[in-house]
């Protein structure tokens, strides 16, 4: 039962009874009379479970996009009904406008929608639906909460899709240029053409000149159907937030870009996720739509307050296949956890695959650095600088194990990323 804002005004008016005739029985009087009123209107409201309330499919929506949850409800009386409704849903989903107010005729139906907003990545359910109906005086309502399933599936926001295009045209230009159609190493056989002073002799074809009057050379083009494994650190490290983004946010958005942009050139792409074990995992297949599955796939991953086992997530990488690979991995360049733990096991990869280590860097430790104004601040840049160091340390060990480290904040590591895979594109060493 619920009362409304009519009962405390009933009994506001009894003032009036009581200063015609002031006595204690007159104010009790008017109270037994209220409750009475209440009573009657509680037993003559309609039944809340005289509702049938349906959830339609809500699907999935880019955490931060808007997605709309739709209610539908039945009278399945011919007495009217009217009320209020409210649609429930936990704080991460964002729920607003989601009291609805309810008036149906007999076997009357409603279509009811609540904008929803998330706020973070996952499965975000609803809590329940609460339906008050009034009585026909309106100063009571019956109001019962019934659960009615419902999930909104909140996908990585994927900001980082702006850089597409841009990307998309070099790779279209690289995909074209006649300077890049020379025999080399990682490249694959195009076409025949006649000699011209210049080329290298050893791309001559000696079968097909004995055929012609001419001497003739193979052309060679960047290889397509490439394999790119991306491996996302899930770790505690990843849990550390960069301008109040989460850095396994940002890593996201990063193997996103990628695999978006390699997945058009052509390239096979591999996921893997993990900590101390494996959290998802995910094979292309020539799927066109990766990028949606690979978002699917991401949405349900958070990180671990635990230590990587980086011999657990090579050898998940090792069981995809033999084929030489560009391995990327999402983690922090952290000097701690990559001497301890990384650092033993980037052998037996670099022995067979390519492998670039993308990090996200914090720039509040640049901006730490700069600021010596006080003591304090001198300290804090000492620290800094320190830390900044022990990074640049890391990665020249890294990349005299042959891997190459792209650190960057959040907002340059996706585009920087993708400029590297080009860059490697164009040279021939996938």
């Amino acid at each position: 039962m619920a009362l409304t804002g009519r009962v405390p005004l009933l009994g506001l008016l009894g003032l009036v009874a009581v200063v015609l005739r002031p006595s204690a029985s007159t104010v009790w009087c008017w109270l037994l009379l209220v409750a009475i009123l209440v009573a009657v209107d509680v037993l003559l409201a309609p039944r809340p479970r005289d509702l049938d309330v349906v959830r339609r499919p809500t699907g999935s929506v880019r955490t931060g996009e808007t997605a709309q949850s739709v209610l539908v409800v039945e009278n399945t009386r011919r007495r009217r009904v009217r009320g209020v409704l409210r649609d429930a849903w936990q704080p991460s989903a964002g729920a607003t406008d989601n009291r609805h107010p309810l008036r149906l005729a007999g076997h009357g139906r409603a279509l009811l929608e609540t904008p929803l907003r998330p706020s973070r990545r996952g499965d975000l359910r609803a809590v329940g639906v609460t339906v008050r109906l009034l009585g026909p005086l309106g100063l009571a309502a019956r109001q019962r909460t019934v659960q009615v399933g419902g999930t909104v599936r909140s996908l990585p926001p994927f900001a980082s899709r702006k850089h597409l295009p841009s990307r998309l045209a070099r790779l279209r230009d690289l995909d074209g240029r006649a300077a890049v159609r020379v025999r080399g190493q990682g490249t694959e056989f195009d076409s025949l053409r006649e000699y011209v002073r210049g080329d290298d002799v050893r791309s001559i074809d000696w079968r097909a000149s004995s055929r012609t009057s001419s001497v003739v050379v193979r052309t060679w083009q960047p290889e397509r159907d490439r394999r790119v494994v991306l491996v996302l650190d899930t770790s505690r490290t990843s849990a550390g937030r960069v301008d109040d983004v989460p850095r396994l946010d940002s890593a996201m958005d990063a193997a996103l870009l990628l695999a978006a942009l390699a997945s058009r050139a052509g390239d096979r792409i591999d996921f893997v996720a993990g900590d101390r074990r494996v959290r998802a995992r995910l094979r292309s297949s020539g799927a066109r739509d990766l990028t949606g599955r690979l978002q699917d796939v991401m949405a349900e991953i958070d990180p671990v307050i635990a230590e990587a086992d980086w011999t657990a997530l090579v050898g998940a990488v090792q069981g995809l296949g033999r084929q030489r690979a560009l391995v990327v991995l999402l983690t922090p360049v952290e000097p701690a956890s990559i001497e301890e733990g990384l650092l033993a096991v980037l052998p037996t990869l670099t022995r067979h695959h390519r492998v670039v280590i993308a990090s996200v860097k914090d720039p509040e430790l640049e901006r730490m650095a700069a600021q010596r104004a006080t003591i304090a601040e001198a300290y804090d840049a000492a620290a800094a600088e320190r830390e900044l160091r022990r990074r640049t340390r890391t990665a020249e060990v890294l990349g005299r194990l042959g891997v190459s480290v792209i650190d960057a904040d959040a907002e340059r590591l996706p585009p920087a990323l993708a400029d590297h895979y080009l860059a490697l594109k164009a040279q021939g060493l996938l």
